[in-house]
């Protein structure tokens, strides 16, 4: 399985790309192989303002309905677009076409609290 090193990770397989006080989110290659063909995504939090571990939004797969947490404190500014139409996304690029959402974080310090590509690795290893 992939997990990029430049990425952060948390404990519930949300992973987190932080650019200054902007961020990146989805779920990672880990959990998309576990939850198997992604059907559908609804996450209603667009310009809400969240704390860390609180639910954004849902994941649907054939067989499952997953809870989606976000990793820090900050504000949801953009949801994907694409994933509306094209929700297998997720599952044929996670970290890439598959994004869920962007946020502005309110204290970037929060990202050392998760967990690095090696430490979730062993994680699900």
């Amino acid at each position: 399985m992939n997990f990029p090193s430049n990425l952060k990770y948390t404990k519930d397989h949300e992973w987190i790309l932080i650019e200054g006080n902007s961020a990146t989110i989805g779920i990672t290659d880990y959990a998309q192989h576990e939850l198997g063909d992604i059907v559908f995504i609804d996450i209603n939090s667009k310009d809400k303002s969240m704390k860390a571990e609180e639910i954004f939004g849902t994941v649907e797969a054939v067989k499952t309905v997953s809870d989606l947490f976000l990793p820090v404190d900050g504000t949801i500014t953009e949801v994907n677009p694409d994933l509306e139409a094209n929700p297998d996304y997720v599952n044929s690029d996670p970290y890439g076409k598959g994004w869920m959402v962007k946020m502005t974080i309110d204290n970037p310090s929060d990202a050392e609290n998760l967990m690095s590509a090696e430490a979730y690795n062993s994680l699900v290893g």
